[in-house]
């Protein structure tokens, strides 16, 4: 995200470049306080997204929002150059970009990169590739290569998960300027200008349409610069009807009241859609991202207007606080948040508190980094670098107590090294995170291995087909199933041989995230006839191919069981969804979420409690307020049972399922 494209004044635009004071530089720019109103609005929508992503659903909107801001500006600064100059100085360009974006940027990183190796080892899986690929502005192609998705809210996530937007503009930056020049020599026409750059975007969102496939994790067009780059085409498009300085400062009352009236509607609309469209909505790839950057290219245009009031509106000492410093807020919120949440094991009983106290920390360290790291080095002369370097070593240095810079950026860049050099076999070494993903694994496997027996048997042929799987399975089998059966000593929950012969006997559609698949071959011990398919980070609403799918080939059974909602709560229509599907007549289990270091784990139940009162047929397993006082029975998440926990998970789901 560069937020900080605006920060353009006639001062900042007189800019000391080789040693020679560029005075002739940009003498008419005028600086636009309103776009700091628009960047606040950016920021603050994509900060509570990142804070309560099932309430402000459509956050990360304020990602297009910078993306058209940011083409109008730079395009609309080209284009005042070349006018003034007769051409473009894209090596100074390239140098004002590197100074504004690169101090920040590779501060954020690689103070990053030395906590996770001191704190959070268990996220430095490739972490030496995450720092080469964000030097080099190509971290989005990085996170698609990789599969990465931005929609997976559980799980060990990633601090630079966000950055995928600043290398889509660090690659807009890098031909952006080139392509002007072009335009400029070889269609001398603004209007026909802006239409080639206008239909380019077009194509940009029509790739997009057709990449795009339901049920599907939307990603790879989400991070793709082909995908993504019609919001900052927008921006760039409106930059050469609609030049900042050329723009008539005295409007009669009707243009004006029409320009008041289409900023204002624009504006309502884009905090419309921030609570109400999701990120993983069909309709947001198929025209609405499109749709909401042409609304923000409306806004940019009416506040860029001297003679309309948007700009006033948008501008006053908050917004002007928070948009200077919005680069910042953009780099630091992520990692601030992710590892704060690590470290906090309330989240869930005190997500109003832990968002305060995430946002200050936010606020505080971008206004650090704005004050004394992005502003000095902005105007910095790097000529003088190896000189300014000798006198902090010198003993009489003339900066004092400065120097403790030197000496934490030294220790910083000396611990992020080792830790992009360490990472292979410190990657290994995860503890109990390590240990419950073999354990998932393995019973991932075991499961598949299992549902080709389950879909195969017929009714007596259930023993016969179980007892042909290998004879460590089996013997694993009954060793879990039997502690599970005796673990209660005070009798409750303890399976009678009527309730084991039951559920030999009852076949089971099971389907679910991670924690299904944590206790898979352990109910298909006692349910051997249970069809499992469960996914790490799985959504509720993939649940419903998956059941279409089961459906269609006759492989659904009248009991389902479902345990998902710990990776997001779902909507009321993603359960109308589910349930239409199953049908009046199938009984559905659905065990409810501990999930406690995620702010949806109350919403999550609650919205199960409300679903048991409408559907009669759906049947609520309470596995959170029977765990809740027992953190023995988790691993370090607090969310999937371990080995001590998971007789106790299976031996209540059983138990609700069969009373």
């Amino acid at each position: 995200m560069r937020s900080s494209s605006g920060d353009f004044s006639l001062k900042e635009a007189i800019i000391l470049t080789d040693g020679i004071l560029m005075k002739k530089r940009l003498q008419k720019s005028r600086y636009i306080s309103g776009f700091d109103g628009v960047r606040t609005l950016a920021v603050v929508g994509v900060i509570l997204y990142h804070l309560f992503p099932y309430n402000m659903k459509g956050g990360f909107l304020g990602v297009p929002i910078f993306f058209v801001v940011s083409g109008y500006l730079i395009t609309d600064l080209l284009l005042q150059e070349y006018e003034q100059n007769g051409t473009i100085d894209i090596r100074a360009f390239y140098a004002r970009r590197m100074k504004r974006l690169y101090p920040a940027l590779l501060t954020m990183v690689l103070t990053t990169a030395a906590f996770i190796t001191i704190f959070a080892r268990a996220s430095l899986g490739k972490l030496r590739d995450v720092i080469i690929n964000n030097v080099f502005y190509v971290y989005n192609w990085f996170q698609v290569a990789n599969h990465e998705s931005y929609f997976d809210k559980f799980g060990n996530q990633s601090p630079f998960t966000h950055l995928w937007s600043l290398s889509i503009e660090g690659q807009f930056y890098l031909f952006w300027p080139i392509i002007v020049i072009l335009l400029l020599k070889f269609v001398h026409s603004r209007q026909t200008n802006f239409d080639i750059v206008l239909i380019s975007a077009f194509v940009s969102a029509i790739w997009m349409i057709i990449l795009f496939s339901p049920n599907q994790d939307p990603s790879r067009i989400y991070y793709g610069t082909d995908t993504r780059i019609f919001s900052i085409l927008l921006g760039a498009a409106l930059a050469f009807l609609w030049p900042s300085t050329k723009l008539k400062k005295n409007l009669q009352s009707g243009p004006r009241l029409f320009l008041d009236g289409l900023g204002l509607g624009s504006l309502l609309l884009i905090v419309w859609m921030f609570f109400t469209m999701d990120g993983e909505n069909d309709l947001l790839y198929l025209g609405g991202m499109f749709f909401f950057s042409l609304l923000a290219m409306l806004l940019v245009a009416t506040i860029a207007h001297p003679g309309a009031d948007i700009d006033r509106l948008m501008s006053n000492r908050v917004f002007s606080w928070i948009g200077k410093r919005s680069y910042g807020i953009y780099l630091y919120q992520y990692p601030i948040m992710i590892f704060y949440e690590q470290k906090s094991s309330n989240l869930a009983d005190h997500p109003i508190l832990n968002a305060v106290i995430e946002i200050a920390l936010i606020l505080v360290i971008s206004d650090l980094s704005y004050r004394f790291l992005e502003r000095p080095l902005q105007h910095f002369d790097y000529s003088r670098t190896f000189k300014v370097l000798k006198e902090v070593c010198v003993k009489d240095s003339p900066y004092g107590w400065k120097r403790i810079w030197a000496v934490a950026a030294t220790l910083i860049v000396a611990v992020a090294a080792w830790g992009a050099i360490d990472e292979p076999r410190a990657s290994v070494s995860n503890g109990d995170s390590t240990t419950l993903q073999n354990v998932i694994d393995h019973n991932s496997q075991e499961a598949k291995q299992k549902n080709k027996v389950v879909s195969s048997q017929k009714k007596a042929q259930a023993k016969s087909n179980s007892a042909a799987s290998s004879q460590k399975q089996e013997q694993s089998q009954k060793k879990t199933q039997a502690k599970a059966e005796s673990v209660d000593k005070n009798g409750k929950y303890v399976l009678t041989d009527a309730e084991r012969k039951q559920a030999q006997q009852l076949p089971v559609t099971a389907v679910g995230d991670s924690v299904l698949a944590d206790a898979s071959q352990t109910m298909q011990g006692l349910f051997p006839q249970m069809y499992v398919d469960a996914k790490v980070g799985r959504q509720v609403r993939e649940a419903i191919p998956i059941l279409q799918d089961l459906i269609r080939k006759g492989k659904l059974s009248d009991t389902v069981l479902l345990s998902l909602g710990t990776n997001g709560p779902f909507t009321d229509n993603d359960m109308e969804q589910i349930m239409h599907l199953l049908g009046p007549k199938r009984q559905v289990y659905w065990i409810n979420v501990q999930v406690p270091t995620k702010r949806w784990q109350d919403q999550v139940n609650q919205a199960l409690v409300s679903a048991k009162k409408k559907y009669s047929n759906l049947h609520v397993i309470d596995w959170h307020s029977y765990s809740q006082n027992h953190p023995e029975w988790f691993y370090s998440d607090r969310v999937h049972p371990n080995v001590d926990g998971l007789p106790y998970f299976v031996n209540f789901v059983t138990h609700e399922m069969l009373k």
